[in-house]
């Protein structure tokens, strides 16, 4: 049985969210509050649940503040469910990086209709949400992350870098839940002039602009940017497939390209990791590297075997570092990878993959 708790400062949003999880037997509301201060009494008596539903703003307490104090004691797979998160909001990319797993877009009028539609949504995100393996960043505030480093860290990226010629190399990586968190992490990691990555994330149109303006402020050695029809890919630069179109890489002459196709979803994703590595295998072949990072289902699995068979190298993040050990573990059931590897071990491999 899956224990959700509910707090939204919506009576409404409350009734109909119970009246969704009545109706299956493996959810159990345990509780429910109108906002984080009055859930903390609550706790007391009924304990803490697997997962829960958390509105944004609430009086009292917001959403961010109560995800920042529970994840600091014990992360807790959580749904954000807000009228905040449409159009991409910093609150939700802030959310998803603290550890959130899914964003459903709350309406402000209609609200019944909603629930009684997006029922099936709301069963599938707690089923999913209950096997994540949620963590929380410490430094996931940092906004003194910049382009500009010290001179001694430019000091150590200069003699880091110096005697390796620029890879010829292209990477391209695909994520789903729990993948604002993980690819954050990861490529905190990159050296100045890493080879070209091109990234699937699932997200909703909107969000990976959001998300992709974020991965730029912060990360002090890459130019991140969402992806747009004919972008070329450069040393040093990472493109994010923009929510609502998929994402191919094609040879242009000396240099790789984007193109983004808007047709049907792939894997039930718009944009779709396979779609992506597929891309990959048949215009990169052996100058590709691909990782399959965190999410559910099996979206890239097949395409990455696809890749290896043209010759280029495929790797799968570890059980250990995966917020949801879904589409790597496919591609590992599918003998689609070379190595399982921690984040640490990706972001070296990206580093000095020639």
């Amino acid at each position: 049985m899956i224990k959700v708790f509910i707090i939204d400062d919506s009576s409404l949003v409350r009734s109909e969210l119970k009246k969704i999880f009545a109706k299956v037997n493996d959810i159990e509301v345990i509780g429910s509050s109108a906002n984080p201060i009055d859930a903390f009494e609550v706790f007391k008596r009924v304990g803490l649940p697997d997962v829960f539903i958390l509105d944004i703003e609430m009086p009292k307490m917001d959403g961010l503040t109560f995800l920042e104090m529970v994840g600091k004691q014990k992360p807790i797979p959580t749904i954000i469910c807000s009228t905040l998160v449409k159009h991409g909001s910093s609150s939700a990319i802030d959310a998803l990086r603290m550890g959130a797993v899914e964003i459903i877009l709350k309406p402000k009028v209609n609200v019944g209709d909603f629930f009684s539609q997006a029922s099936r949504d709301f069963l599938d995100a707690v089923r999913s949400a209950s096997k994540a393996h949620v963590g929380f960043i410490q430094n996931i505030h940092r906004t003194s992350a910049s382009k500009v480093l010290s001179s001694k860290q430019v000091s150590s990226s200069v003699k880091a870098t110096s005697s390796l010629p620029l890879s010829k190399k292209i990477i391209a990586i695909g994520a789903s839940t729990g993948g604002v968190q993980v690819l954050e992490e990861l490529l905190h990691q990159l050296i100045p002039n890493h080879p070209p990555i091109v990234i699937t994330q699932h997200m909703p149109a909107g969000f990976t602009k959001s998300f992709a303006d974020r991965l730029n402020q912060i990360l002090p050695s890459s130019s991140v940017s969402e992806a747009k029809d004919g972008d070329t890919l450069k040393h040093g630069h990472i493109l994010i497939a923009p929510g609502n179109l998929h994402m191919e890489v094609v040879k242009n002459a000396l240099t790789y390209k984007i193109a983004l196709k808007n047709y049907p979803k792939v894997n039930s994703h718009k944009p779709s990791v396979n779609v992506l590595f597929r891309s990959m295998s048949k215009e990169v072949g052996i100058f590709g590297v691909g990782f399959l990072l965190t999410g559910m289902g099996d979206d890239g699995a097949s395409a990455l075997l696809e890749m290896k068979q043209a010759g280029a190298l495929t790797y799968a993040q570890d059980e250990k570092s995966c917020i949801v050990y879904g589409m790597p573990k496919q591609a590992v059931k599918i003998g689609a990878i070379k190595a399982q590897l921690s984040l640490e071990e990706m972001a070296n491999i990206i580093n000095t993959v020639r």
